[in-house]
């Protein structure tokens, strides 16, 4: 799935999230060529999810400057935000583990139609919806052939390897221009974590940027580092605010920094 575009590039400066508890993040940096595969690393805690998410459009930067896909951030949050997608974040993308494999497939690709009218209606429609269906499958490395039932194997019944495919797999059906995915090496064996960052690899060589979060990145990625908030840079407070002086947001409060700072 070829979706090699302008602007796709990631450029940030000095950005950083707060939310009610304090800050997630402070001072990253990000300069990335189009295509570019970064790697988002730090300790547990250091706002890895909320950069995946501020850097999608899916939360609102605090501080700093970033454009993404040729955009400015937060001036147009809502046009990244409809040129990005996210896989594999707790509490935002989450597979319904009833569901089976080709029912999350089929369910994204109507979504898709009603929000850019990018499928035809009529007698159209069902080879487009599967063509749109395999290109997301091979692009993902998901093979239906190996599953237990197929495109009928229920969510809970697939390896977590194989979850992470499917996750792929949804958010890349409408060629975002950049793609998020956390925790890609969560868990995995050795192999598969592997596959899942050839994967990762193999998408941003066909032109989509790609921003994830693990912990073995191969070394052609570009590393970009987040720190405990405690530790990061000082950043001035907006107006009328403070800052506690022991304030931090680890990433399980992100739904918190979500609903203050802007949801999608």
């Amino acid at each position: 799935m070829n979706t090699t575009r302008q602007g796709a590039a990631v450029g940030a400066r000095g950005i950083g999230v707060r939310g009610p508890r304090g800050w997630a993040f402070q001072g990253v940096d990000i300069a990335a060529d189009p295509g570019s595969l970064i790697a988002v690393q730090g300790p547990s805690g250091s706002g890895r999810t909320c950069l995946l998410l501020a850097l999608t459009g899916r939360m609102r930067i605090t501080t700093g400057t970033a454009t993404v896909a040729g955009f400015p951030l937060p001036k147009r949050i809502g046009t990244v935000r409809a040129r990005t997608a996210i896989a594999h974040v707790t509490g935002v993308a989450d597979l319904e583990p009833a569901l089976t494999v080709g029912e999350h497939l089929k369910e994204q690709a109507l979504l898709g139609r009603r929000l850019k009218g990018s499928l035809p209606w009529g007698k159209q429609h069902k080879a487009a919806t599967r063509a749109r269906m395999d290109a997301a499958l091979t692009a993902s490395g998901l093979d239906a052939d190996v599953l237990p039932k197929g495109l009928g194997t229920a969510v809970r019944d697939l390896e977590r390897i194989e979850a992470l495919r499917l996750s792929i797999a949804l958010a890349v059906m409408h060629g975002p221009q950049l793609l998020a995915v956390d925790d890609v090496d969560l868990k995995l064996s050795a192999a598969e974590r592997d596959q899942a960052w050839q994967l990762l690899r193999d998408l941003a060589l066909s032109g989509t940027t790609v921003v994830a979060v693990g912990s073995d990145a191969p070394a052609d990625a570009l590393v970009v580092r987040t720190a405990p908030a405690a530790a990061a840079a000082p950043a001035d407070p907006a107006p009328g605010q403070d800052v506690p002086a022991t304030a931090h947001t680890t990433e399980e409060e992100a739904a918190h920094a979500f609903a203050e700072t802007g949801r999608a």
